[in-house]
């Protein structure tokens, strides 16, 4: 609920005219305020493409929609880059040879038999590897 009000917050901020809606122009002005680049016909095209009434703005809702979007397209590519780093080998996998070879330059030293270990906990599939959709089950533990 607290993430909301902050979402709500940034809203009416957005919101200069205080209709409750966001329009491209609007849309526009924030984005460079905050150091970033958009023309007007992006500004129009956002909102086009977030807009979930077709009324050509952006209702609180719609607002938070995409933020919450956004910031799972974020995280999504974060467990990628992470899970690129473990994935050593370019098997598309992480091995419990390329896992003790990341560990040990955290300096964390683990035997191979230490992190078959570790694998086995999380692959869903038996293979003995870790593929991306596992490491992601791994990581919201």
């Amino acid at each position: 609920m607290e993430k909301y009000g902050e979402y709500e917050r940034v809203f009416n901020h957005f919101d200069s005219n205080g209709d409750g809606k966001i329009c491209p122009v609007e849309l526009r002005r924030c984005i460079e305020s905050m150091g970033g680049d958009m023309t007007a016909e992006e500004a129009e095209a956002a909102v086009v493409l977030m807009d979930s009434d077709g009324d050509g703005l952006l209702c609180s809702e719609d607002f938070v929609r995409t933020v919450e979007a956004a910031g799972e397209e974020e995280k999504a590519s974060d467990l990628r880059a992470a899970f690129k780093m473990y994935e050593l080998e370019g098997s598309g996998c992480i091995t419990p040879k390329s896992l003790r070879r990341m560990l040990s330059r955290l300096e964390q030293r683990k035997s191979v038999q230490d992190c078959k270990t570790m694998i086995a906990r999380f692959d869903l599939n038996g293979d003995g590897v870790l593929n991306f959709d596992e490491f992601k089950v791994m990581m919201s533990c």
